[in-house]
């Protein structure tokens, strides 16, 4: 069944496979998928506010998962699933999924919008260095998909008038790396997707717990 889902788009060209051939006049149909969406999630703020507030920076995606496209790896291979897109780039829906994550918990925490003013002692930044569904059992297996990445947070102190340019030694940082592995049910598109769905909350879970657990050891 792989060979239905996945089309190789990492390595080779689709224009020199296309050359001189004749366009389809309609295009095969591309169904979109999203992941990581929290419902429901309690709006911050209240009577009391949270006692830890958090700047979270842009996250950083490998080259190879960024965009609309979902990636497959089969041994040292890379492939595309066919008919299938992200509704939204992947690397904005893991930031959108990430903040709702930090959402759900306003009685011990605060995300600082981007477009608010002012800054926060603790910065994180997350780094993503794998995104990927990847057939470890061979082609017509349910491919696993695997999501590895990096949380640094660090304190970054106000600066004081007249005290000059803050210095990277000022602050700390602590940091730590987070893999998780979900199988997907089948080798097909929509548990494909099931996968990333539910492996996407686990690691926006893991770092906002992570986050919370560590802001002292940063400040």
């Amino acid at each position: 069944m792989i060979h239905s889902i996945l089309k190789m788009g990492a390595v080779v060209g689709a224009a020199a496979v296309l050359a001189g051939c004749q366009l389809l006049a309609t295009p095969d149909p591309i169904q979109m998928y999203r992941f990581g969406a929290v419902t429901d999630a309690p709006t911050q703020g209240g009577e009391t506010p949270a006692p830890l507030l958090v700047s979270i920076r842009r996250i950083e995606f490998p080259d190879a998962s960024k965009g609309d496209r979902i990636l497959g790896v089969t041994g040292t291979e890379t492939a595309y699933i066919g008919g299938a897109r992200w509704v939204s780039p992947a690397e904005a829906l893991f930031d959108d999924s990430l903040n709702a994550a930090f959402a759900a918990r306003p009685d011990q925490v605060r995300v600082l919008d981007r477009r608010e003013p002012g800054t926060t002692p603790l910065v994180l930044r997350v780094t993503v260095s794998s995104f990927e569904a990847r057939y470890l059992n061979g082609k017509e297996a349910a491919p696993t998909v695997v999501i590895t990445a990096r949380a640094q947070l660090r304190n970054t102190p106000e600066r004081q008038r007249g005290a000059g340019p803050i210095r990277p030694e000022d602050g700390r940082t602590v940091e730590r790396a987070f893999t998780v592995s979900q199988p997907a049910a089948e080798n097909r598109v929509s548990t494909i997707v099931d996968a990333f769905d539910i492996a996407v909350r686990d690691i926006n879970t893991q770092m906002v717990d992570w986050s919370i657990q560590s802001a002292p050891a940063a400040r």
